[in-house]
């Protein structure tokens, strides 16, 4: 049998609302030499039915106890035959060009190993005026990635060989949710990568999807994530403290301040990750970035630090209140 280019790698969990339109858009792409992977991750609802149903020779149908999503992708692409693994959510839509213009564009760009979309953000079958803007080049996908996640999980194309090269999707609970920003992280030290600029999929913000199921511990990760990302770029092997006041502040995350870092050296770090992104990969315009991302930073920090001087005192003498209430 000959192997497809691409496997569309679909995992479902209790997704019985939304699933069948999920694998219809995949079924219509104008690019057709695909084989359509949907693993069914232990559903509790009648999502097995309605994937029983749907009848293409495209489609390999693989039943599952409850593994979690990370896992689910990695058997995934264990069990995959294409050279380009594609995502897709249960509850997102593919426009019919997706595939065909992410497979023209790796074909012609082999140092790229993962390749995203721009999306259009619908709130379940309601399209709204809002869109996920991503960047396109790799230089500031660089620059953003010091940050947070600037794809569309749903959106990717990536090749196999290199997914595989840097272990997969970790299953670490330290490390994850976000698997897709965790492993984002790891490809792009070694790879190219890229969005398109079309808008070739439909994010829908549905309740309780799969891929939006995600504990309270994802801030920590993405703030421990990120500043990983900002060492690697000025040069370090782990975060210091730093890199994850940087990104503490970036996220809002102040109860991960250090205290030992002034906003004059968090500023000057970030603006360093610019100019090494920017000389590395001949890209001027990313040391502008910097200096607004720094700029920004140094607002958050002052608000942040403005608000704790006001709120100190006032709760003190709010405490000495209720204590002479208290005593009467």
């Amino acid at each position: 049998m000959i192997s497809p280019q691409i496997t569309v790698l679909l995992p479902v969990y209790n997704g019985a609302a939304d699933v069948e339109q999920a694998v219809l858009s995949i079924l219509a792409q104008t690019y057709t030499d695909f084989e359509l992977l949907i693993i069914n991750d232990g559903s509790k609802d009648n999502s097995a039915e309605i994937l029983a149903r749907l009848h293409d020779p495209r489609i390999r149908l693989v039943h599952q106890e409850n593994m979690g999503l990370a896992a689910t992708l990695n058997r995934g692409i264990a069990l995959a035959r294409g050279r380009y693994i594609a995502r897709q959510d249960q509850d997102d839509l593919s426009l019919p060009t997706r595939l065909e213009k992410q497979w023209t564009y790796l074909e012609s760009n082999p140092d790229c190993a993962l390749l995203g979309t721009r999306a259009e953000i619908w709130v379940g079958d309601t399209r709204s005026d809002r869109m996920h803007n991503h960047p396109t080049e790799h230089a500031h996908i660089l620059f953003d990635m010091l940050f947070d996640n600037p794809f569309v999980h749903s959106s990717v194309m990536m090749r196999r060989d290199a997914v595989e090269a840097v272990g997969g999707y970790s299953t670490d609970s330290v490390r994850q949710p976000p698997e897709d920003y965790e492993l984002w992280s790891r490809l792009i030290r070694r790879y190219k990568v890229a969005n398109l600029s079309d808008h070739l999929l439909i994010y829908r913000e549905v309740a309780q999807s799969m891929s939006r199921m995600q504990p309270s511990s994802i801030l920590e990760n993405v703030v421990t994530i990120a500043a990983e990302n900002l060492a690697y770029v000025i040069g370090l092997n782990q975060p210091n403290v730093v890199c994850i006041d940087v990104a503490a502040i970036d996220h809002s995350a102040f109860h991960r301040l250090s205290g030992q870092s002034s906003i004059n050296q968090i500023c000057e770090t970030v603006i360093l990750a610019g100019k090494n992104i920017a000389q590395n990969n001949n890209a001027p315009y990313v040391i502008a970035l910097a200096e607004k991302r720094a700029a920004m930073l140094r607002f958050k920090f002052l608000m942040y630090r403005t608000h704790t001087l006001w709120a100190k005192p006032l709760l003190r003498s709010l405490r000495s209140w209720v204590r002479k209430l208290r005593v009467r």
